[in-house]
């Protein structure tokens, strides 16, 4: 048993416990004492022994060709999250496992949200996956989305980050890039008992008083295994830093908050303002596995995944101020605002074979999911009219793909397809007299389903002695979407049937040049493509806090990418390593909300305000270019010095000209650290930081949430980090 104890500059006391079911003897360990230092908010550290500590020489990675295959063979840019350093961060949920990488941006509206942004792409244009199965749905939203944080990172065994497009293997949505999660893998014994495997442990934490218990085992014998992991965590409210900018003492303190007395509405004064209340939640998840190899040609798993939470405040819509005229002003508009529980269920089945017909190794997936996602809200001392808009989302899935290795080429041929149906419906509830009326659906009342299909081939090839290799692939891939309103006395909408059917080509074209083993340079082209879903074309949304409304377009159409990539690696010395990597984005037919007319009028009454109608519409072309730089240096064989930049910037051109700072576009950002690794003992000290977002790069009708800033922008931060272990 490990004991670890660590104590943070709030004066608190964190304590996590770790049981290894392996060892025969327990053993109590001091392992860490963390000093942070944060201007507004930090998650708490932990570190866990790992079982196994395997270096790998030479990398490989799955989401670049759905096989393995050498990380350096690669031309787009790739990060790999090893199963190391995933136990070594301990991180709370998987978007702050992404943060804690110092390479990915990832937006937080609420303590139970994590939105990952990817070179200026966010949410449905970033590709989510786990264990090979699409998560992106049929309402996957251009604005910020949580999905992330209902795979349970404690289960992951690595995951990697594609950089860049990547419709080719994967379709729509990978414009910025892919995440791919991979969670562990049952174990057979390989003698003549069963093998018995697994690992405990209990987080507790003051900074939001979390209380986390996973535990998780593995039962193998000689050709079935099965491993089960369960997961619980309570997130009580999150507590801020206590250092501001001295132009902003205030920012995002929460002063007021509304509670019930007496069974009516009042607002009361917060008495820490630092404390971010109704911000917790909670959150369970479990995976089981069962793996079975009947032979040495061919293995069978089946996958079960089950992710579910409480209800889960939107924090940044509980301190929405506005007049009851509608114009901003200095009461507190929601007396509840949350969604309601998050639930994400998969099954799936794959095969994995050796020498099937034409190919070397051949692979089948079916699977199934099925989500379930609600928002409830309430105005303040608005009785009369509880809001609750529910959607269900069933998909059925299958992907195949087999590779064949002739010479020195490896291809990779494959078929996937997934098919989404969709459920919307929606109530208001009179809390007085208990009384339920219809209320207009997020998604159409009716009939909705969108369906992807794909045919591709990725193809590697190596020259002069594996100095040269060639990429290249081709998707031939096909969208349909079919929507229709039942009840349109909400709106009184001129279509009320959607159709569309999306035909699309996309490839990808690089070279990789590694004249010697410490030099590596790539160049490559890649196009991405993305049809529009549900949320893009049919979706009606409220945002009374600046008086919007948004209402369906049927005319949109597919966006499209096509990025030119860079990238420069050189072994300076045996002590210093660079890594630099560059890139430029054209994207064409670009969805963004605009000004839109609805029944020839450019603002219609909604919910007692009179709202600006807005629609999601193509906009003709914008650019997003941008860096990245990684530096290691081994100072000796046990300190290494580390540092990661991300530079991005986007504008758009509107249909009538004019240009704007793209949407979703993060600040510089990056990571630095000092870190020390010895035989019983490792230390490591480290800094993340974000730059200023100055007002002027918000854009004013898109997803970047200007209302939520400073005058000048979103202030820059830093967190200072020290943690340590002895083993």
């Amino acid at each position: 048993m490990q004991l670890i104890l660590t104590d943070a500059t709030y004066g608190a006391l964190r304590q996590c416990i770790f049981i290894n079911l392996n060892n025969k003897k327990m053993k109590i360990f001091f392992i860490r004492l963390l000093v942070t230092g944060s201007l507004f908010f930090n998650s708490p550290l932990c570190a866990q022994k790992l079982i196994t500590d395997t270096t790998i020489l030479d990398e490989v990675v799955i989401s670049a060709s759905k096989f393995a295959e050498k990380k350096k063979n690669i031309v787009q840019k790739i990060d790999v999250i090893s199963a190391k350093k995933i136990a070594a961060a301990n991180s709370q949920n998987t978007g702050d496992l992404l943060i804690n990488t110092g390479n990915v941006f990832v937006q937080k509206s609420q303590q139970g949200g994590s939105s990952p942004v990817i070179r200026g792409f966010e949410a449905s244009r970033v590709l989510l996956v786990i264990d090979g199965i699409r998560m992106n749905n049929a309402i996957y939203r251009s604005g910020h989305l949580q999905n992330v944080i209902t795979v349970d990172q404690n289960m992951l065994e690595r995951a990697e980050i594609q950089y860049g497009p990547g419709s080719t293997l994967f379709g729509s949505d990978a414009l910025g890039g892919i995440i791919h999660l991979q969670t562990k893998m049952p174990k057979l014994s390989t003698a003549d008992k069963p093998l018995f495997t697994g690992n405990a442990f209990s987080r507790f934490s003051s900074v939001n008083d979390e209380k986390t218990f996973h535990a998780n085992t593995s039962t193998g014998g000689k050709k079935i295994a099965w491993l089960q992991a369960y997961t619980y965590s309570d997130f009580g409210d999150m507590k801020m830093g206590e250092k501001y900018p001295s132009g902003y003492p205030a920012f995002g303190r929460r002063d007021s908050l509304i509670t019930s007395i007496n069974g009516i509405d009042s607002v009361i004064v917060n008495t820490d303002n630092r404390i971010q209340k109704f911000s917790g939640y909670k959150q369970w998840d479990i995976t089981q596995k069962i793996f079975f190899q009947p032979n040495n040609r061919t293995t069978h798993l089946f996958n079960f995944q089950y992710s579910n939470t409480t209800n889960v405040p939107r924090y940044d819509r509980l301190q929405d101020k506005r007049n009851f005229g509608g114009s901003i002003g200095t009461t507190l508009r929601f007396a509840r605002w949350y969604y309601g529980p998050q639930k994400r269920l998969l099954g799936a089945y794959e095969m994995n074979t050796k020498d099937f017909a034409f190919f070397n190794e051949f692979k089948i997936n079916l699977n199934f999911q099925d989500i379930e996602e609600s928002r409830q809200q309430r105005e303040y001392r608005r009785y009369d009219r509880f809001d609750s808009r529910k959607e269900k989302v069933r998909i059925g899935g299958f992907v195949a793909d087999g590779r064949k290795i002739f010479n020195h080429n490896e291809i990779t041929i494959g078929v996937d397809g997934q098919l989404n149906f969709v459920q919307s419906r929606a109530s208001r509830t009179n809390l007085n007299t208990g009384a339920v009326a219809k209320l207009d659906s997020r998604y159409p009342d009716g009939k909705n389903k969108v369906n992807y299909f794909g045919l591709y081939a990725q193809h590697i090839a190596k020259f002069n002695k594996n100095k040269l290799v060639l990429n290249d692939g081709l998707r031939i891939q096909l969208v349909t979407l079919k929507s229709n309103v039942v009840d349109n006395s909400f709106f009184n909408l001129p279509v009320t049937n959607f159709e569309q059917n999306n035909f699309a080509v996309t490839g990808n074209l690089g070279l990789v040049y590694m004249p010697t083993s410490k030099t590596r340079m790539t160049a490559g082209l890649s196009f991405g493509f993305r049809s529009p879903n549900l949320d893009d074309l049919v979706k009606i949304f409220d945002f009374s806090v600046a008086k919007k409304v948004y209402v369906p377009n049927a005319d949109i159409k597919p966006e499209y990418t096509y990025n030119f990539d860079l990238s420069f690696s050189q072994q300076v010395s045996e002590k210093i390593k660079i890594d630099i990597s560059g890139f430029y984005t054209w994207f064409r037919n670009a969805i963004a909300s605009a000004p839109f007319l609805l029944n020839g009028q450019d603002s219609i009454i909604y919910n007692g305000v009179k709202s600006a109608v807005y629609a999601n519409q193509n906009i003709n072309k914008a650019y997003i270019t941008g860096f990245n730089t990684n530096v290691n240096f081994s100072i000796t064989d046990k300190i290494t010095f580390y540092s990661t930049l991300t530079f991005t910037y986007g504008r758009m051109t509107k249909s009538n000209g004019m240009k704007v700072p793209s949407d979703h576009i993060p600040p510089v950002f990056g990571k630095s650290g000092l870190e020390y690794t010895g035989k019983k003992f490792a230390t490591e000290l480290f800094a993340l930081y974000n730059g200023w977002k100055k007002i002027k790069n918000y854009n004013p009708d898109g997803e970047d949430n200007q209302q939520y800033a400073t005058p000048d922008g979103m202030p820059s931060w830093l967190t200072v980090n020290w943690k340590s272990s002895f083993m």
